[in-house]
């Protein structure tokens, strides 16, 4: 069994990695953060064989906490380890800003520096990583992500203030960060920096506008199109900041004395899938399509989906039933209906390939079966 420190392990990148790691088994974490002792850390250093080391500060209240923590923690960490005479292999989780000369940047530069000098002294195996700007779940807002702000924001109705919408940051999610990371557990490190990728470059203005649109199109039953890999990342992150009591949202629901037509879900390429509740002995539909077409599926009960060609007579029975779900299509040019022929309510699922336009509705009244 190996064993694994990780500095800074209740913050943001900490969290991620040590789920991570105790998902990963046989191994021993040890998670060591501000109110870890120093006589605690060096237990944990005595017998850690892999370190991963991301204990930091950004925001300080002073900026004497840089070199404190920033520099000074990695110090006294590769100091003892020297002393110990330990070849021990350490991850270090630095800053792109350690190529500016603010006090920031000064203090991650040199916990690289030390970090490089004690794998000089030692031969000891060691990745920096100069990280931009880290988004996703357990991030903090209204600290140093606008990630994290704009989406904890926008999802409790809070304005957001934006200097410049034009800015241009970099990011990077916090999974492919811990991807990376954890990497290094099988793969030797053979170099002494690594990036993540992939890097996303966005304006603060694009920013806002993705995070406000998670919000909007929820209330509209709008699936956001997530065929983009930043907006699927985004848009996680999005859904981690909601309140606790706002996970659920309501559908739209129209009832009458057939049962319950109601609307789930409307998607970017203009399909939606809504789904009915039809009481025994009622039929449904008898109209057909010159374009829309649909998908069928009985998920609950039992009934008969009937077509006729428009112009012939000859009428297409399938029998659908929950016990054995089938999918059926629609195709156009044929009058349709799903009858329930069971004995409790019946429950269908449906899919389109186009929104209801009440104005442009294409459907027209036309019964499967013919009356003499």
């Amino acid at each position: 069994m190996r064993n694994i420190l990780v500095t800074g392990a209740e913050g943001f990148i900490g969290k991620n990695l040590c789920v991570r790691l105790k998902e990963i088994g046989n191994l021993n974490i040890f998670k060591s953060d501000i109110n870890t002792s120093e006589r605690e850390l060096r237990k944990y250093l005595n017998s850690a064989d892999f370190i991963f080391h991301l204990a930091g500060v950004n925001r300080p209240e002073n900026v004497n906490e840089f070199q404190k923590v920033n520099t000074g923690l990695t110090t006294s960490i590769c100091d003892y380890l020297i002393s110990l005479k330990k070849k021990t292999s350490i991850i270090l989780s630095s800053s792109t800003q350690a190529e500016l000369d603010n006090p920031y940047g000064i203090s991650k530069r040199e916990a690289e520096n030390y970090v490089l000098n004690y794998s000089k002294i030692t031969g000891a195996k060691v990745a920096i990583y100069r990280l931009p700007n880290v988004f996703g779940k357990w991030s903090r807002p209204n600290y140093n992500s606008v990630v994290a702000t704009f989406c904890y924001n926008i999802a409790n109705d809070i304005p957001i203030k934006i200097n410049d919408p034009n800015s241009q940051i970099s990011l990077v999610y916090i999974d492919d960060i811990v991807n990376s990371f954890i990497s290094h557990l099988k793969i030797e490190i053979d170099r002494d920096y690594y990036n993540v990728t992939p890097v996303f470059s966005i304006t603060v203005g694009e920013l806002a506008s993705i995070v406000q649109s998670f919000k909007n199109k929820r209330k509209e039953l709008q699936v956001n199109d997530l065929s983009n890999q930043l907006n699927r990342y985004l848009y996680a992150t999005y859904l981690s900041f909601l309140d606790k009591n706002d996970f659920k949202y309501n559908a739209v629901s129209r009832g009458d004395n057939r049962g319950n037509l109601c609307e789930l879900f409307k998607f970017p390429l203009g399909d939606q899938i809504f789904i009915s509740t039809t009481k025994p002995g009622i039929i449904r539909g008898n109209h057909y399509h010159h374009t829309k077409t649909e998908k069928f599926c009985v998920i609950s009960g039992s009934a008969i989906i009937r077509f006729r060609k428009i112009g012939d007579k000859e009428i297409i029975e399938y029998p659908a039933n929950g016990n054995d779900i089938i999918i059926v299509d629609i195709p156009p040019g044929y009058t349709h209906s799903i009858e329930n022929v069971g004995k409790d309510d019946m429950i269908c699922l449906f899919w389109a390939n186009e929104l209801f336009n009440p104005e442009k509705p294409d459907t027209y009244y036309e019964e499967v079966i013919l009356r003499n």
